[in-house]
């Protein structure tokens, strides 16, 4: 019998024992989470996870942190909290894939006003799903509950991976030539960026606007809006096994023109062909009055990820992406330059 619970605590808004529920709930979606090299389960005070270095003769780890920020208003107006979490992971493993490296494992920091049990294993699998999307381990966590910090509805999600590549196979942007290609990925939506514009824009504490019924969407306002956060790493991983990729931007907050520079030399330019973007980013523009550069400079404008490949591999790279299931396409190329984007 667990003997542990305060009555003192419970007097002051915190229920120790609604976390044990809460980890209760949560067992079988981590459970989902399994990979080889993952040691014991949770409730430990650390994950543990076994490396194999089969195959990296120089293993280098490499890690990304990062939370799912005001988006997480929708889910609290929406009452639906079982996809912020996957938008968490994808901040996280998106990014480390930048630099080459197979996402390990993932461990999330939840805080909250008040532990309601099923709120918190809602979010935790979606936390798991996003590690099934990108293969690897949920190895841990911690739910804090504060109450008088957070408001009862409210809480808070972030999270970090750790991830290994070997040193010679790390994408190095100093690779990036003249003439190689830009391939976009196509995003899920405005993914997890923008979003204090966004809920300016549309006024989203507005009684009735997130149900509002978008004819150029085929959805509701607030189902698009909510869209998780495409989790590219497999396609990707599995592309830098088959062809050289020169180097990687995550297109997150600041758009293409703080993400891409990212991903190039000094010397080296990117030269994008614009397209119309996606409806949602349309309506982004055109309710909220913003300007052209502010759009790119701000959301992702339908295009997730950038790869710089060389211009002799484009045409294998776009097939192998695509057999992957990404909906792939050449946006520009790379010029001698100034480093920055040009739009055009």
């Amino acid at each position: 019998m667990n003997n542990s619970y305060s009555d003192a605590y419970k007097a002051a808004g915190v229920d120790v024992t609604a976390g044990y529920r809460a980890v209760e709930l949560m067992k079988a979606h981590i459970a989902r989470t399994a990979v080889p090299g993952l040691l014991g389960g949770i409730g430990g005070f650390g994950g543990l996870f076994a490396l194999d270095l089969t195959g990296m003769p120089h293993p280098v780890l490499c890690a990304g942190t990062d939370g799912v920020g005001t988006k997480l208003k929708l889910a609290f107006l929406m009452d639906k909290h079982d996809t912020v979490g996957i938008d968490c992971v994808a901040m996280c493993v998106n990014d480390i894939v930048c630099c080459g490296a197979k996402p390990l494992f993932f461990l999330d920091y939840i805080a909250c006003g008040k532990n309601v049990p099923e709120k918190i294993a809602a979010i935790v699998s979606g936390v798991a799903e996003g590690c099934v999307q990108a293969g690897c381990a949920l190895t841990g966590g911690e739910t804090a509950e504060m109450p008088g910090f957070y408001g009862p509805e409210e809480y808070d999600l972030a999270g970090f991976s750790v991830g290994a590549v070997d040193r010679e196979k790390i994408l190095d942007p100093q690779n990036v030539q003249a003439g190689d290609l830009l391939i976009g990925l196509a995003s899920s939506g405005v993914h997890s960026n923008g979003f204090s514009l966004v809920r300016r824009v549309f006024d989203v504490e507005k009684p009735g606007v997130l149900d509002r019924h978008c004819p150029d969407l085929g959805k509701t306002l607030g189902e698009a809006l909510l869209a998780p956060t495409k989790i590219y790493v497999k396609p990707v991983l599995r592309l830098l096994e088959q062809l050289p990729v020169r180097s990687i931007a995550h297109i997150t907050g600041g758009g293409f023109y703080e993400n891409i520079p990212r991903a190039l030399p000094e010397g080296k330019r990117a030269v994008i062909q614009k397209t119309q973007p996606p409806a949602l980013f349309q309506m982004i523009q055109r309710e909220g009055g913003i300007s052209e550069h502010d759009m790119y400079n701000t959301f992702n404008m339908g295009v997730g990820m950038l790869l710089v490949v060389p211009q002799a591999d484009g045409d294998r790279a776009l097939a192998l992406l695509r057999e992957a299931g990404e909906d792939a396409r050449v946006i520009g190329h790379v010029e001698d330059g100034e480093r920055g984007v040009t739009l055009c």
